[in-house]
């Protein structure tokens, strides 16, 4: 199924077929745009990659969460929001990219979602975490490049998606809640101990 998260009937269509297959236990908001945004281009410019980020980053997380959470209240389930090491304490240089605002505001807004409907969700023993990780071999990172190829010094220091896929499953089967697990390049990916209350960074 390709939907485009950006657009309501596209998110109800693609969540109608889902839950016609057996239902829905786990949903992983990963689609994700990225782009340079420096924080003094021209303002017609600045609204529309406003429009470009916010719209799949924020928008179609909520519209996708929305459209799944009646069907994971009925037996319970998983929310899964991919964010960035952005958003964590910095184990190395670099983080917040000073050109990339919007980007960076988008997947800083995602704390609030994971936050919120842990909170809300507890009840329906419905469990939210936020994923935070450093660069990885995805198809966006990918696109960065006009070859749509990594660099070969970076190709051999990124993270593999099946390592994130493995933290991912670690973090379902912890059953924790309302946190952010970070994964950083060149350390050991990891769900780490689970933090104090009120203590949510991890890794």
């Amino acid at each position: 199924m390709v939907a485009d998260v950006s657009k309501r009937e596209d998110v109800e269509s693609v969540v109608s077929k889902a839950s016609g297959m057996g239902g829905i236990a786990v949903l992983v908001n990963n689609a994700g745009t990225w782009r340079k945004t420096p924080v003094d281009s021209p303002w017609q410019q600045a609204i529309d990659d406003w429009d470009f980020i916010m719209d799949t980053n924020l928008k179609g997380v909520m519209m996708l969460s929305r459209a799944v959470v009646p069907f994971l209240q009925k037996d319970g389930g998983h929310i899964i929001n991919l964010s960035t090491y952005y958003v964590l304490p910095a184990k190395s240089d670099g983080t917040n990219q000073p050109d990339t605002d919007l980007y960076n505001a988008s997947k800083w807004a995602l704390n609030g979602f994971t936050d919120a409907w842990a909170e809300y969700l507890e009840k329906d023993n419905v469990k939210v975490n936020g994923m935070c990780m450093g660069a990885t071999d995805t198809p966006m990172l990918r696109g960065l490049f006009p070859t749509k190829q990594l660099p070969a010094e970076m190709a051999s220091v990124v993270m593999k998606a099946e390592d994130i896929a493995g933290q991912m499953m670690e973090i379902i089967a912890s059953g924790r809640t309302g946190e952010n697990f970070g994964a950083w390049v060149g350390e050991e990916i990891t769900i780490g101990v689970q933090p104090p209350l009120h203590k949510r960074i991890t890794g």
